[in-house]
């Protein structure tokens, strides 16, 4: 004791001076499917986090990932869980409709929620659980992992600079031979899409036209068209199915300067970056332009590899940690929610476009 400071306050105060990293937060990980591995892996490898917990009402499931984990508390009962005081965090990965629900529980019992996407199923129940965590001073963080993907990151640095130049549109395609789901294939995958399109445009979707094609259950597509209008003017059009021959998850993005690729099931080359396109000359007689193609170099920016699934976790911690928001952020998925609803309002109005302020507000009877 010195002057009445311990010398364990003495090492305290020691501590806070060299910024030591914050406790480890107690974590469970709800939903033990397809998903759920791969966070509890990396929650369990963090140093920020330390996983405590696994739940899924699947014994089988919960059995197979409990394996992994050994001394990890794994529970069918979720109030068990959120009773549990050494859960800090839950980060849920379990069917779409049961997001809301889930997330709602958690963050009233008090714990901090990363949901993966979409944050619900409906854009008034995402501002519901969006105005609890404000309410409650708790982190509320939809799981779009692909924006903190090193190669999308890449693709959106080209934007902002412009290297790209004015964007006169985007395409994207998303299939596979895939999981069949009871959502459909819009709630499922056009989530990814959405996220990376309104990150590297910094801009909401405000219009949407939609189609779709339903095989083997009626009400359910496999396979979806559609076309989006951002805040900016910039359209974008989207492929989706679960009826392909092979993975493809390709996006390119057409300039006034360059084109861009990405690819990313090119674990090599994901993004390439094209100097191709056409530029309108003098013209050759009163009125009449002529259009010059230009063909460049291909070049092939270097991608750090990173799993994003590890990125965005600690994002997660940081914010838990230091209240600032993540990057994907509550903003972005309520702006998700709302593009899925529109799209999915456009496929059952036969492809007639939807806004946004229809899908905030139900039509007039």
């Amino acid at each position: 004791m010195l002057n009445g400071w311990s010398t364990t306050d003495t090492e305290a105060l020691q501590s806070k001076r060299i910024g030591a990293r914050p406790e480890a937060i107690g974590a469970a990980v709800v939903g033990c499917g397809y998903w759920g591995p791969n966070l509890a892996r990396n929650l369990a490898e963090a140093p920020d986090f330390r996983l405590h917990g696994l739940c899924d009402q699947d014994a089988g499931q919960l059995r197979a990932l409990g394996r992994s984990h050994p001394d990890v508390r794994a529970v069918r009962d979720f109030d068990a869980l959120l009773c549990d005081d050494a859960v800090q965090a839950v980060v849920i990965a379990t069917p779409p409709q049961t997001h809301f629900p889930l997330a709602k529980r958690a963050l009233q019992a008090g714990k901090h929620v990363l949901v993966e996407k979409p944050l619900a199923t409906r854009l008034v129940d995402g501002r519901e659980i969006a105005d609890l965590a404000k309410a409650s001073d708790l982190v509320l963080m939809p799981g779009h992992t692909f924006i903190y993907s090193p190669a999308v990151n890449v693709v959106r640095d080209l934007i902002q600079t412009e290297v790209v130049g004015d964007i006169h549109f985007i395409t994207s395609s998303r299939m596979n031979l895939g999981k069949y789901q009871r959502d459909g294939v819009v709630c499922d995958l056009a989530p990814h899409d959405i996220s990376i399109l309104r990150y590297w445009l910094d801009q909401p979707v405000v219009e949407i036209a939609a189609s779709g094609s339903c095989v083997y259950r009626e009400g359910v597509p496999e396979t979806a068209f559609l076309t989006l209008t951002f805040a900016g003017g910039t359209t974008a059009n989207v492929q989706l199915s679960w009826l392909a021959p092979r993975k493809v998850r390709q996006m390119i993005v057409v300039g006034s300067k360059r084109m861009v690729q990405y690819d990313d099931t090119a674990a090599d080359e994901p993004v390439r970056v094209y100097d191709r396109g056409m530029d309108v000359g003098p013209p050759s007689n009163f009125g009449e332009h002529q259009l010059i193609y230009r063909t460049g170099d291909v070049v092939i920016p270097r991608v750090d590899p990173q799993e994003p699934l590890r990125l965005e976790l600690q994002d997660f911690a940081r914010a838990i940690h230091t209240g600032e928001e993540p990057r994907s952020n509550v903003a972005l998925g309520l702006d998700i929610v709302a593009a899925v609803e529109m799209a999915q309002a456009s496929i059952l109005d036969n492809g007639i476009p939807r806004g946004f302020a229809a899908a905030v507000e139900p039509a007039a009877a």
